[in-house]
């Protein structure tokens, strides 16, 4: 069965940031930190999905899909990232599980979406070797009480963001500026995924995966300086996280200083390599990479994308860099490769409603036909895709941009909480209704 889903992220859109027992992550402590998010938006309410989870269960299945992909919210299952668990947290989980499988809708859960619990960035956060321990404690508990009801796992959303802009850039939590001394956070996220791979078979789960953001790297041009850059990048954007999950090792990564990861144990990467059901990938836009300025401080440089249509994000809009991404990874990792489920693809518009109250996102939808056609056309080229999943379901917060940024089929009132479907909800309602036909 192929999974036609939305997505959405705990700290995105639960809110009770205080409720049940749930603890402080990064991100709680990231955006009440003045200047950290525009206009020092936070996530405290967000659409209020804990309390409102009911109608959106019933937006789903009014919409259709066979498949939601959410995230557990590690601070409401363990809230100081470690110990026993939070029942009242969990609980919460079990019935968002039961009352989609009522409705014909399959729980696809990501373990962790960047809101680590703040008592163990405190720690080290993911610079520290006992983090992925942590995590492996928490999938455990996770899939204990779930994994009977609950087929499909991912264990993380693309740790190359996490990394890049928690803990090398600081744009987002937990805001370290670290530059390559951010690499063992990529290491320590992946340790912890192979060892919750492991936890989570344990405990029965089925099928598990990982989320890898990946992107197309366009050179700027065919200058030697600039396919070096382009090579620099692919390497710290895909295969730094592709690379060791599909075929036991790192790259290269002799273009950023580094000879060896120091943070690498012997036995590491047998333990993230462990055999997958799977691979979600987002997907957004190509990067274009040309060679630095001398002063750029990194192997390369962001040369941007002309010519393309944006999104509100200033994002270039390119359906077929999709299926270009999807190609290449079948042509890189060849049998390594297991089923593609495209676990993110979406864009954010300037969504208003009209006088007579209706979302009119032709954009959106424009958007969505085109790459829907995309992983059609990867899969008439030999790409095993399973799944495409939305982003997403509802407008909510998008973590340093607060809630200016609209990705949702579903309008969200952030002052009343009032949820209206736009009109791409109601055309891929129609898509889905005539796929099944």
């Amino acid at each position: 069965m192929f999974l036609w889903g939305t997505a959405t992220a705990a700290y995105q859109i639960e809110g009770a940031a205080d409720e049940d027992g749930r603890g402080p992550s990064v991100w709680d402590t990231f955006s009440h930190e003045p200047g950290r998010t525009r206009e020092g938006h936070t996530g405290d309410v967000a659409c209020d999905h804990y309390h409102r989870w009911p109608e959106d269960v019933a937006l789903m299945a009014g919409l259709g899909v066979n498949a939601y992909r959410f995230s557990i919210a590690w601070p409401r299952v363990q809230p100081a990232g470690s110990g026993p668990v939070n029942a009242r947290g969990l609980d919460f989980y079990d019935r968002l599980v039961d009352a989609l499988l009522e409705a014909g809708i399959t729980p696809v859960p990501t373990l962790f979406h960047w809101d680590l619990p703040q008592a163990l960035e405190d720690g080290g956060g993911w610079l520290a070797r006992d983090t992925a321990h942590r995590f492996a404690e928490y999938a455990a508990l996770a899939a204990g009480r779930l994994a009977d009801r609950v087929r499909m796992w991912i264990t993380l959303n693309e740790p190359f963001v996490h990394m890049a802009y928690g803990y090398a850039m600081g744009i987002h939590a937990p805001g370290r500026a670290l530059m390559t001394g951010a690499l063992p956070a990529a290491h320590h996220q992946l340790l912890g995924h192979g060892l919750a791979v492991g936890a989570l078979r344990a405990a029965g789960a089925e099928q598990v995966l990982i989320t890898n953001n990946c992107t197309p790297v366009w050179s700027a041009s065919d200058a030697a300086a600039d396919l070096a850059a382009a090579e620099a990048y692919d390497v710290l954007h895909n295969r730094l996280f592709n690379d060791p999950v599909l075929i036991g090792k790192y790259p290269d990564l002799s273009a950023y200083g580094v000879a060896n990861l120091d943070s690498v144990h012997d036995g590491d990467l047998d333990i993230i390599a462990a055999p997958l059901d799977g691979i979600g990938i987002n997907y957004y836009n190509p990067t274009r990479i040309a060679a630095p300025s001398a002063d750029a401080g990194l192997p390369f440089e962001d040369a941007g994308i002309s010519g393309y249509p944006t999104t509100a994000f200033g994002w270039p809009v390119v359906p077929d860099g999709l299926r270009e991404l999807l190609v290449h990874l079948k042509d890189r990792y060849g049998d390594a490769l297991p089923p593609v489920y495209v676990t993110e693809n979406g864009c954010s518009q300037e969504d208003v409603p009209g006088p007579d109250g209706v979302v009119d996102d032709r954009g959106r939808i424009a958007y969505l036909e085109r790459h829907i056609q995309a992983v059609r056309r990867a899969q008439r080229e030999g790409v095993d895709v399973r799944g495409y999943f939305v982003w997403s379901l509802l407008d909510n917060f998008e973590w340093a941009e607060g809630y200016h940024q609209r990705f949702g089929l579903v309008h969200v009132d952030f002052a009343t909480q009032r949820r209206t479907p736009k009109a791409s909800y109601a055309w891929l309602r129609d898509f889905l209704a005539a796929a099944e036909d």
